[in-house]
């Protein structure tokens, strides 16, 4: 019995898909049985980096998606159109959908997952978020016995290929984006990295799948890497810190949760879902994660803790993973008779997760600030904050910049709200010239 799939899309991952899906030896006995019956591109005429019998290739795209022949679509066009009409186009016609489009799923995932369902296919992308690492299915089947309090991870190789080299180097992060542009890191357009964009389309799915509940992507807090500078590495670093883009999705405890701003809603299961660059400790598992690698740390019960690590995101690594979802679906064709969504395969909740506000947050905050060289400054610092309710852990004057004194702060666990009040206070004290720096503290 032969499966046969489409695919949209040629480039680096579709070629890499390609590559295996032609050359089964040594793998999956099952893979024997998949055919490669159409290929959809752009153009005809660009040269290809895998060998393809003569007449797959189209640039017809819908004809894929509504081949009658065809048992799974595989998008890997990548973009919000017209990969979504394709997907849904693929899903009407009755044939599963294999993808690694992390913006399409994250903005798009509810009514993707609605047409599914009512039409009885799959919708699988483990190759959506971290590349190769296996992290999707492992939530949705391995781990799904527990209950998830948090999900924290590095899931994006281009900043985190950035930070490192800030860290190493002692480099500003306009030098070491401009390298990285030109060795093929980043993009000639980084916004979506740098910017976090990425990172939280991808928290958005893994919050989702951990939480049994749909993310609305505006509800994601997004901050990006572009204000962390040389001195907040080389502070973090004399602080026993790494600076890392994390993306957390966690639950809120009952005792976070009383703290909540409006408490007509608060319930057990309030998420926080946000991206941001966080100081965390060198003792931590994330903080040894370097260059283009992604992990995620996964925390539940009765498990504890559970990292995954690898490569996030290239050709080979992002290609086991469509392959993979490609294999799970063919074993179920394989041996079901009638279309059944597979319980733990399919993703039917419906209803959306409550997310916690950014000002309820708690959490250690790292903070600097230049000031007047003069008595008395520090002590108006503590008392700001004190009367705000927050607890400082260590206040430091660092040096002078630019004929300023630099004093760097770093707070016990505290209302988001609380320590930002404070900070608006503190701007408006005459000795207070800026504040370069706030970051959070893992």
């Amino acid at each position: 019995m032969a499966f046969k799939v489409g695919l949209l899309g040629l480039g680096t991952v579709g070629t890499g898909t390609a590559k295996i899906l032609l050359d089964s030896q040594g793998r999956h006995p099952l893979l024997q049985e998949l055919e490669i019956h159409r290929v959809g591109v752009r153009s005809l005429d660009k040269p290809r980096q895998v060998e393809l019998k003569e007449g797959l290739l189209t640039t017809d795209l819908e004809s894929i998606a509504t081949d009658p022949e065809i048992d799974i679509v595989v998008e890997l066009i990548g973009g919000l159109e017209p990969a979504r009409s394709l997907i849904l186009a693929a899903i009407r016609h009755g044939k599963h959908v294999v993808t690694a489009n992390k913006a399409v799923i994250s903005r798009f995932g509810p009514e993707i997952f609605d047409a599914a369902n009512e039409k009885g296919t799959y919708v699988m992308l483990e190759a959506a978020v971290a590349g190769g690492i296996p992290v999707i299915q492992p939530l949705k089947e391995s781990l799904v016995v527990n209950r998830i309090s948090a999900v924290t991870g590095i899931i994006n190789g281009t900043t985190n290929y950035i930070l490192t080299r800030m860290q190493k180097e002692g480099a500003d992060f306009a030098e070491v984006l401009a390298d990285a542009q030109k060795l093929g890191y980043a993009e000639a357009d980084p916004t979506a990295d740098v910017d976090g964009l990425d990172a939280a389309d991808k928290i958005a799915i893994l919050a989702s799948l951990a939480f049994a509940g749909r993310i609305k992507l505006e509800d994601v807090y997004c901050e990006g890497i572009r204000q962390v500078s040389a001195a907040d590495i080389s502070y973090a670093e004399k602080l026993n810190f790494a600076i890392k883009l994390l993306a957390i999705a966690k639950r809120l405890a009952p005792a976070d949760a009383s703290n909540a701003t409006n408490t007509t809603d608060v319930t057990e299961d309030r998420l926080q879902v946000r991206v941001h660059p966080t100081l965390v400790p060198k003792t931590h598992p994330l903080a040894s994660i370097n260059g283009v690698y992604n992990a995620i740390l996964v925390e539940g019960e009765p498990l504890g803790q559970v990292m995954f690590f690898g490569p996030g995101a290239g050709s080979g690594p992002t290609a086991s993973a469509v392959v993979s979802d490609i294999l799970s679906i063919a074993a179920i064709l394989k041996t079901e008779t009638e279309p059944i969504p597979h319980p733990l395969l399919s993703c039917t909740h419906q209803h959306y997760c409550a997310i916690a506000p950014m000002a309820d947050l708690v959490s250690r905050f790292y903070a600097r600030f230049l000031t007047k060289d003069k008595s008395g400054v520090i002590g108006d610092l503590g008392t700001t904050f004190g009367k705000n309710g927050v607890s400082l852990e260590s206040i430091v004057q660092t040096g002078m910049r630019e004929n300023l004194a630099e004093i760097v702060v770093v707070t016990h666990d505290v209302r988001e709200g609380n320590f930002h009040k404070a900070l608006e206070e503190i701007r408006h004290l005459d000795a207070f010239d800026s504040i370069p720096s706030v970051l959070r503290v893992l």
